[in-house]
Formats: C-alpha cells, structure tokens, sequence
C-alpha cells in the first residue's frame, strides 16, 4: 500500500504557473505508474497525466499538452505536475494516484492509490 500526500495548491492568477508535489510513502516499490487527476465542482474526476516511476515514460492528453508536464524524482519519492499558462478552466482539487501494475492506463478504476487532493484555484 501506498500513501500520498499533495501539496503545492493555492491561489494563482490566470496566465500564471503552478508546480503540484506528491509525496509517496510506504510500499513506494510496488508503483509502477503515478497519475495526477481533477475534479472541478458539480464535474467528475478527470484524468490530467500520468507517468511510469521506472523509465518515465508519460502521457498527457491534448487537451492539456504543451500547459501541463508531469516528472518524478526516484530518490525522494516524489511526483511533480508542472502547470503553466494557467485558465480559469483549471480551477479544480487536483488528486495524486498510483498504479501497481502495468500497461500505463487513464482510468480512474485503474488506480490502485489515492491522495486527499489538493485545491488549485485560477482566478481572471
């Protein structure tokens, strides 16, 4: 079992750029994809990166690519989700997740792992 911890949320202004942590713990070797989520209110759980802890290969959907990059630090068990050209549209709680198994998957029933989330909110 996994546990992770988000952090880095807050008020930005829009245009302007965030970077989201993720602090893993506890069987952190049994990941072996981490993701990050959003939820905007009255919307459901959408899916925003992900990235394989060994080799780091990542996906981002179009939607999101070019604004959005998520990396990982091995050594401090750690997940990043750089967010940049920030819209008021991003305004969500944003979710850390982890995957035990392999392919590198999108689902939310495809996560295994799941933070408390973290409030990131993009005024105009």
């Amino acid at each position: 079992q996994v546990q992770l911890v988000e952090s880095g949320g807050g008020l930005m202004q829009a245009g302007g750029s965030l970077r989201l942590s993720c602090a893993a713990s506890g069987r952190t070797f049994s990941s072996y994809a981490m993701g990050w989520f959003r939820q905007a209110p009255g919307k459901s759980r959408e899916f925003v990166a992900a990235i394989t802890w060994i080799g780091g290969a990542t996906f981002v959907p179009d939607s999101l690519k070019g604004r959005f990059s998520i990396s990982r630090s091995n050594a401090e068990n750690t997940l990043y989700l750089q967010m940049n050209s920030l819209k008021v549209e991003d305004t969500a709680v944003y979710y850390c997740a982890a995957r035990n198994q392999p392919p590198l998957r999108i689902g939310l029933a495809d996560y295994d792992s799941w933070g408390q989330g973290t409030q990131v909110t993009v005024s105009s």
